[in-house]
């Protein structure tokens, strides 16, 4: 939202007390490198994550940007109210991070870093205490509204006036501890916006309960004065009472999406058992390893480190770290990543990779940055707001001044439901309440989106373009065709073949070797013969079979199928031609059928030959396959695609695919191998599944049906309440029940994506 703020002076480091003891420790580097890392690509630029106490609604967001940017050494701020977490850019050399609590606390707010168990503890604090108000604020309800019952079923005259007397007491009574306890978030907002000349969602909803208790209270100690005629405290609890609601359900859903990255942050062990120099184990902070180090991991414990298994068999559960459902067996020279559970057995385990440098360190960075960042809807309700609530205060105060020579009672409660039910929280929760469930939902199956705004541009891609290898193709290279000599049979070729290159380490031996058609065929008296081949002896039945297993010369292989890699010959010549190529991803004609059955448009563009890309698109489904192709040709082509209107997905492997990912619409890196940081994707698919793209469109396409959902129903309920609240036919606890009951609306629907649907069967 858009509103004045007045300049705030830059704050010194607090200089005494607990709190400013504990400022100022951060600035130490050892403590604010616990939650900072370098700014890719910038040297001597830093980012910090802060958690953040106070913001009760979106718009909070701008205030603290403009408190933190004017601090020295501070680049840049991204502040997302959804998540209540801040993003930082700053320099070491010019500013400490106990100037930004220090600006924070100045702008009615408090801060904390992103890490360590300060950051549980204050989560934990702030939810008992929502939750401590909402109880209280139920209890006085219910007792509320059994007194109020009678003023609405009794008839005329049916109660005397000691008696409603005697009922508003009781009713004043009991609003009070709702009123000085219950209130204190909105009444605290709305004075911290005021003071610094802005109007938040909180302004009016303050303005509303102050004025509806304010009025009840002077018709209570005032029967016979102007306002005598109507009391509203059951109004003023049940909206104080269902507006709470709305919030603890909002913490929960906020909770349930950070908790994908709180949960992978606190998967590190804080000790674990490390091998001392002769050879017992001592259990130590897992702060103090070193890589290099010998560590060994219990079943049910996480592994603090990337590393490799020393010894050991036992089984890894890596579904937060790559998505893999199952989990995996790893033995002696696995490797195992940080942020795993070990779960049946002891694994030694040496270290090799620690703190930033493991694949653990960069899901982290991803998921962080993609907590603070705010979609373009998102920013354009924020703008809307401030007017918006502008014209709230002025429509009450045009409403009341329209009914108070009618009725002054009836003008104030007009005022009051005016007030109330226009506040915009569930326009401001809209757009992020979807996104940020989508983006925890996809987390939870490996797939993390950079940009939240990566869910928006999903739902309208109409093509997707695939890079081949490491894509499409995995590392290992596998059997594609068979060509055999006339009046002869594919399988008993294969194992032959297989039978002869079980003796040789050549890439080719080894593919033909580990085909699912090997067999156990053993050659005898094999030698390999450098640049040919191998050649050797098969006893099949009572017949010694001479084969030779190698190039086309070596083989005698005819000009038709001299093109094949590796060729198999008797004495009697040529007897089979093998084609070898990278083996397809297990799961690419499933992730391709999906795609396909959408209607999207599917290409292949790699720098590979043609034929290959050719033969490797037909194998998948796909119709079109562009070999020869640069990144430079790549991005054209892209280019122009999108010059003819089409919204393209590029999915590659991040490692020679930059420019080409950087001008997509929507960019998908694989996150094997490779760091998982890649800085021109949008999304990282941390396993490599490919049917995460799919899986990815389809989320995107129910965020935005969720998010069309939540604003035509922010916009129906104020279309319909706010001329109804003007005409005096919507009473204050109306108002407050419709309110309340729109957020809540508009957050149950965006928790609905919080459930990833399950993939279909895979294809036989």
């Amino acid at each position: 939202m858009q509103a004045a703020i007045l300049p705030l002076a830059l704050p010194e480091p607090p200089q005494g007390g607990a709190e400013a003891a504990h400022d100022a420790a951060l600035d130490e580097r050892e403590a604010w490198e616990g939650f900072s890392r370098p700014v890719a690509g910038d040297d001597g630029t830093w980012e910090s994550y802060l958690g953040l106490e106070g913001i009760d609604c979106a718009g909070c967001s701008l205030l603290i940007e403009q408190a933190l940017l004017p601090l020295p050494g501070v680049r840049s701020v991204e502040v997302n109210g959804a998540t209540a977490t801040a993003r930082v850019v700053w320099h070491p050399a010019q500013g400490r991070p106990s100037q930004w609590l220090a600006a924070l606390r100045c702008a009615g707010y408090r801060g904390w870093p992103t890490s360590g168990q300060l950051e549980a503890a204050t989560r934990r604090r702030a939810q008992r205490q929502l939750l401590w108000r909402w109880l209280v604020a139920g209890f006085c309800m219910m007792q509320v509204m059994m007194y109020a019952a009678p003023a609405y079923l009794a008839a005329p005259g049916e109660m005397t006036a000691d008696v409603v007397a005697l009922l508003r007491w009781a009713s004043w009574l009991l609003t009070l501890p709702v009123l000085l306890f219950s209130c204190r978030p909105f009444f605290a907002s709305a004075w911290r916006d005021l003071t610094h000349a802005r109007i938040g969602m909180d302004v009016p909803v303050s303005a509303g309960i102050l004025l509806a208790f304010g009025a009840s209270t002077a018709a209570t100690f005032d029967p016979a004065g102007p306002l005598g005629g109507e009391v509203w405290y059951d109004s003023v609890v049940m909206f104080v009472f269902f507006l709470l609601s709305g919030r603890l359900l909002e913490q929960r859903l906020r909770e349930r999406t950070a908790g994908s990255l709180e949960s992978l942050i606190r998967r590190l062990p804080s000790t674990i058992e490390r091998e001392a120099a002769d050879g017992s184990f001592a259990r130590v902070a897992a702060s103090a390893l070193r890589v290099g180090d010998r560590i060994r991991v219990l079943p049910g414990e996480a592994i603090p480190a990337d590393g490799t298994v020393l010894e050991g068999a036992s089984r890894v559960d890596e579904a937060l770290l790559t998505g893999e459902s199952s989990p995996l067996p790893r033995g002696a020279g696995d490797a195992v990543i940080a942020g795993s559970h070990n779960l049946s057995a002891p694994l030694l385990v040496r270290v090799e990779r620690l703190g930033g440098d493991t694949r653990f360190a960069g899901i982290v960075a991803l998921m962080e940055r993609a907590s603070v960042d705010k979609p373009r809807l998102a920013r354009l309700a924020d703008r809307m707001a401030g007017p918006f609530l502008l014209g709230v205060l002025l429509a009450a105060v045009l409403a009341a001044c329209w009914w108070w020579p009618v009725d002054r009672a009836h003008a104030v409660g007009v005022a009051i439901a005016v007030l109330i039910v226009t506040c915009p929280c569930a326009l401001s929760l809209a757009t992020p309440a979807a996104m940020l469930a989508a983006a925890g939902a996809l987390a939870r199956r490996g797939v993390l989106v950079r940009r939240l705004e990566a869910l928006e541009e999903g739902a309208s891609i109409d093509a997707v373009v695939f890079d081949k290898t490491g894509t499409l193709t995995s590392d290992r290279i596998a059997l594609a065709g068979v060509q055999v000599r006339p009046g002869l049979e594919d399988v008993p070729v294969v194992q032959w073949a297989a039978a002869l290159a079980r003796h040789s380490l050549h890439p080719l031996s080894r593919a033909i070797a580990a085909s699912p058609a090997a067999g156990d065929l053993q050659a005898l008296d094999v030698q390999e013969l450098p640049g040919q081949g191998l050649r050797g002896n098969l006893q099949l039945g009572a017949n010694l079979l001479a084969l030779r297993l190698g190039s086309a010369g070596f083989c005698g292989a005819p000009a038709h199928v001299a093109s094949a890699q590796v060729h198999l010959a008797d004495a009697q010549g040529w007897l089979a031609a093998f084609t070898l190529d990278e083996q397809v991803r297990p799961d690419a004609v499933d992730a391709v059928s999906q795609l396909r059955r959408d209607g999207l448009s599917l290409q292949v563009l790699s720098g590979d030959r043609t034929a290959a890309v050719q033969r490797l698109a037909d194998r998948t489904g796909i119709a079109a396959g562009l070999g020869g192709q640069s990144p430079e040709d790549k991005l054209a082509w892209v280019r122009g695609q999108q010059r003819q209107g089409r919204r393209v997905l590029v999915v590659g492997d991040g490692l020679n695919d930059g420019p080409v990912l950087a001008s997509a619409t929507l960019s998908v890196a694989m996150g094997h191998g490779a760091p998982l940081a890649q800085s021109q994707a949008d999304v990282i698919v941390a396993g490599g599944q490919l049917t995460a793209v799919p899986l990815l469109l389809q989320m995107a396409r129910r965020t935005r049906a969720v998010v069309r959902q939540n604003l035509a129903w922010s916009a129906a309920y104020n279309a319909l309440c706010v001329p109804l609240a003007i005409a005096g036919w919507m009473p204050p606890w109306l108002a407050g029940l419709g309110m309340a009951a729109s957020s809540l609306v508009v957050v149950a629907n965006s928790a609905r994506l919080a459930r990833v649907p399950q993939p279909p069967a895979p294809s036989l």
